[in-house]
């Protein structure tokens, strides 16, 4: 007797589903916070693009969002990548990691608030973006850049 795998649709309110999905952008800007603790140059940047999509994955999940690897590390490069400052504030801070004894103790203390609040922009980015009924393939990150800046500063203020 062979077992098939059921798929369960579970039917949300838009109250529900905007809750679970601002749940699911706090709770990866913490894990993301988390990974920037790690005392490795570089790593801590790869460990928090992972977390990142990983939030993608769950957040086009929630909105029933085809979601692709390629097309949401496109979409994050696209957002952070105009996000220069951000950018240059990460890599240094993974950076400093590498000075010895002083580096790791600052890095420490910067990484994780950054890393936190990119997190956050991003994941209320994305909300606001499969809300109004947008896929990875027709997202813009032009036409978000002001509301990403201001989610950024939203969660770096949340997170110091």
């Amino acid at each position: 007797m062979t077992e098939e795998a059921v798929t369960e649709v579970v039917e949300m309110s838009d109250e529900e589903r905007l809750a679970k999905a601002n749940e699911t952008v706090k709770n990866y800007a913490y894990g993301t916070a988390a990974v920037g603790v790690i005392p490795a140059p570089g790593i801590d940047l790869v460990g928090m693009t992972a977390v990142q999509l990983a939030m993608l994955h769950k957040l086009s999940s929630i909105y029933n969002v085809k979601f692709t690897k390629s097309l949401a590390r496109n979409a994050i490069a696209a957002l952070i990548g105009g996000g220069v400052p951000f950018l240059t504030g990460a890599t240094v801070a993974s950076v400093v990691k590498a000075v010895p004894f002083v580096g790791a103790y600052v890095a420490v203390l910067t990484q994780p608030v950054l890393g936190g609040a990119v997190a956050y922009g991003l994941g209320k980015v994305f909300i606001q973006h499969f809300e109004s009924g947008g896929t990875f393939l027709t997202f813009d990150p032009n036409k978000v850049r002001d509301y990403y800046e201001e989610m950024v500063s939203e969660g770096g203020k949340a997170a110091a």
